[in-house]
């Protein structure tokens, strides 16, 4: 019996169902059960149940879903769109959405440490989009290499178009950004372009950057003297992020606010990261209990913010 990612299953030895979550080997596979927990299973002591199949845990399954196709023919539009499973949301799907008007000839491909492996490999129409591959997010830093390589066909009387070949090593800052409403599959995904168009080169922007000297310098706005890391002041997405998503956001605003208060020799800055688990303001003061030009920190104004801001102090203050 063949196993996927986010297969909804039940131990046979025992009463206890979950999503498969991890595929550790050939014989063995981890299951996430109602309680969070991962637990690895021999592939022989697990069954599916019966309405819960892959395809019904995800909104876009194997088979090439249509898109609504346009008069016009389309010359670009090959995404690969990452979306969480409807269920098991430690598992992502890679989906392929042709919003082209080719017909594309796809082959997957992954390295893992010169170990290849052939993933997927198939015909997708125009206007369609299908699922090629699943993962766990959590295991980002040893997922392998990806080798996309598309063929892009159509019996119009065009030019033919040169094969696009892609390679693409995963990090986890790609996820860091926020996910995109992807109609095509019904769901918030991130969003990579296969054949996003180079840009042109503006010759005589580039002759003008050559003699423009060092002396340009990238403007630094000044900050506030009371910063809010709160996500909901950073992002009008906030609701559709993940813990993980949020927190990056939040220190990468700090780094940043911080990093232009010290250019602009400010004497201190209130940085509001309010009280919650106590994750950010970890992190905060971490950075800035080693940063050599901080002279110190505390809480700041507790009677308005009780533990929920740190004030920096800097060593240029007077």
């Amino acid at each position: 019996m063949n196993f996927k990612l986010g297969d909804f299953v039940r131990f046979v030895d025992e009463k206890r169902e979950g999503y498969i979550t991890r595929i550790i080997d050939n014989l063995t596979v981890g299951v996430t059960d109602t309680d969070g927990f991962e637990i690895p299973v021999a592939l022989s002591n697990l069954t599916h149940v019966h309405g819960h199949s892959s395809a019904a845990v995800t909104q876009v399954s194997n088979q090439p879903q249509a898109i609504v196709a346009t008069e016009e023919f389309r010359n670009t539009g090959i995404f690969l769109a990452v979306a969480e499973d409807h269920k098991a949301s430690a598992v992502v799907h890679f989906t392929l959405i042709n919003s082209t008007s080719y017909q594309l000839l796809l082959t997957l491909a992954t390295d893992k440490k010169g170990a290849y492996r052939g993933e997927f490999a198939s015909q997708i129409q125009p206007k369609t989009a299908q699922q090629i591959y699943s993962a766990n997010l959590a295991d980002i830093e040893i997922w392998p290499e990806f080798i996309f390589q598309v063929l892009c066909f159509t019996p119009a009387n065009l030019k033919p178009k040169s094969p696009i070949e892609i390679v693409k090593k995963f990090k986890a800052k790609d996820f860091n950004g926020a996910k995109k409403e992807v109609k095509e599959i019904n769901k918030y995904a991130w969003l990579l372009q296969l054949d996003e168009p180079v840009p042109l080169i503006d010759a005589q922007k580039l002759k003008e950057s050559f003699f423009r000297g060092t002396s340009a310098k990238q403007e630094v706005k000044v900050p506030g003297s009371e910063i809010s890391l709160h996500i909901e002041k950073l992002r009008d997405d906030h609701q559709f992020l993940t813990q993980s998503e949020i927190i990056n956001i939040q220190l990468a605003h700090f780094q940043q606010t911080l990093d232009a208060a010290i250019v602009h020799q400010l004497p201190s800055i209130i940085f509001i990261h309010g009280v919650g688990n106590g994750t950010l303001r970890h992190h905060i003061h971490k950075v800035i209990s080693k940063h050599p030009q901080v002279k110190t920190f505390m809480d700041a104004r507790k009677e308005k913010f009780g533990f929920g801001a740190t004030e920096v102090v800097f060593k240029n203050s007077l």
